[in-house]
């Protein structure tokens, strides 16, 4: 089943995001406006200093989130890397995504709109800096609704215990790990989503999700690259989801650069 976000464009989703962090910019420095305003309206000359040191530091503040914010439009826009502007483009998210999700709940936008927006942005910052890893540099992180409910093995723990019978994804991401070669984690959580992440170290991350958790996974991972990939979800959310071992596939093939082809082409002769 296709959620609502999934039915738009590609350049919709990721205008709505960027429009809502550049809105969130704009309101900022009109916050700033009014406070320099009152420095020249003090109650005392003290309040006046204070003020304008704060003030002064919230101008530096928008200053770089606004370089951060070019060079997300501008990664985008020419769909290459800009890496003098990279820290500052995550500063950028970091900073404004808070006030993009309060906007979207005052003009009623749904969140998990946002935020698949706000992926799908991610995933083309990623794709815009090539990674050349080994796979075993490359962390597949899967949540533990992908397997069938009623299954009695379960692989949050050790993903190994799967029988592969095909009635759920995990199999197919098995079959994705043994093509390729990458590390494997099921989870339940961030908590243990970020267990994983320290315990194999990865250069690089593909995580399957929903929106929610992608969105904070991906923040949460910075400044390691993570490619999205959403779930779907045709009984409601975490309960026996699935995802497109395709679109998974790729993902993986992004990072490796065309090494899992000629790996796969290897494996099936």
């Amino acid at each position: 089943m296709i959620s609502p976000t999934q039915a738009q464009t590609p350049q919709v989703r990721k205008r709505l995001f960027l429009g809502l962090l550049a809105a969130s910019l704009v309101i900022v420095g009109l916050l700033v406006f009014t406070v320099w305003y009152l420095i020249y309206h003090p109650i005392t000359l003290f309040h006046q200093v204070v003020l304008i040191g704060v003030v002064s530091l919230i101008i530096l503040a928008i200053l770089l989130v606004g370089f951060g914010l070019g060079g997300i439009v501008l990664t985008i826009w020419l769909a290459q890397t800009i890496k003098p502007l990279q820290p500052l483009m995550r500063v950028a998210i970091a900073t404004l995504f808070p006030f993009a999700i309060g906007l979207g709940r005052i003009f009623k936008i749904d969140v998990d709109k946002i935020k698949y927006s706000f992926i799908e942005v991610n995933n083309e910052l990623v794709r815009t800096s090539p990674i050349h890893l080994r796979p075993e540099q490359i962390l597949l992180l899967a949540p533990h609704c992908l397997q069938e409910t009623s299954c009695s093995h379960k692989v949050t723990h050790d993903i190994n215990n799967c029988r592969r019978c095909g009635k759920c994804a995990i199999s197919s991401l098995l079959e994705i790990r043994d093509r390729y070669g990458v590390r494997v984690g099921v989870a339940t959580g961030g908590t243990l989503a970020r267990k994983h992440v320290k315990e194999y170290r990865p250069k690089a991350i593909v995580a399957i999700a929903c929106e929610r958790d992608l969105a904070s996974g991906i923040q949460d991972c910075s400044p390691i690259p993570v490619l999205g990939v959403l779930n779907e979800r045709p009984f409601g959310p975490c309960f026996n989801t699935r995802v497109s071992a395709d679109g998974v596939g790729k993902a993986i093939e992004f990072f490796l650069q065309g090494k899992s082809d000629r790996k796969g082409e290897g494996e099936s002769s």
